[in-house]
């Protein structure tokens, strides 16, 4: 049974769940169940030695001292989805992408609403930057953390303008 690293991190944003593996950033969640998982493939255990540096770079990037990670990720899910999460880190700080424009890079151009459930699925928020997508129309829409922080998250990298922002 494979171990995962985990500890929870206080924030700006509130409280932050993280896991890794050997291999990089496994999970980086909202606290809003119990975490770790009770029903899991996997065996948990708390060590803030394994999370401290991506915690860190968290951390840096919420004080907006941070525009890249540079950690490894450990990106766990269906083909579909990670090909959709690794789309999300190409989409360079300060800018947002629409569903469709997602859908598009993945080479599926009408699966904007698969794209948007791939988003829903994305265990490492802010990392991985579901945030900095948006509707067609430009609207914000659909985020885990809630509309108040994807706003707060693009206000910080300077990708709202206008009522967006407000």
């Amino acid at each position: 049974m494979e171990t995962l690293y985990y500890s929870q991190m206080d924030s700006s944003i509130g409280r932050l769940n993280v896991a890794v593996s050997d291999k990089g950033l496994v999970v980086l969640a909202f606290d809003r169940d119990t975490f770790p998982p009770k029903k899991s493939c996997y065996r948990w255990e708390e060590a803030e030695e394994h999370t401290a540096p991506f915690i860190q770079e968290v951390r840096e990037y919420l004080a907006g001292e941070r525009r890249e990670f540079t950690f490894a990720l450990d990106l766990r899910g269906t083909p579909f989805q990670v090909e959709c999460w690794r789309a999300l880190l190409a989409i360079p700080y300060g800018e947002t992408r629409t569903y469709a424009d997602i859908a598009r890079t993945v080479h599926k151009p009408q699966a904007f609403r698969a794209v948007g459930m791939a988003n829903n699925r994305n265990p490492i928020a802010i990392v991985v930057p579901c945030h900095r997508v948006i509707a067609s129309d430009g609207t914000l829409c659909g985020y885990g953390g809630g509309l108040d922080l994807k706003r707060k998250l693009l206000t910080l990298e300077g990708a709202l303008s206008g009522t967006l922002a407000a």
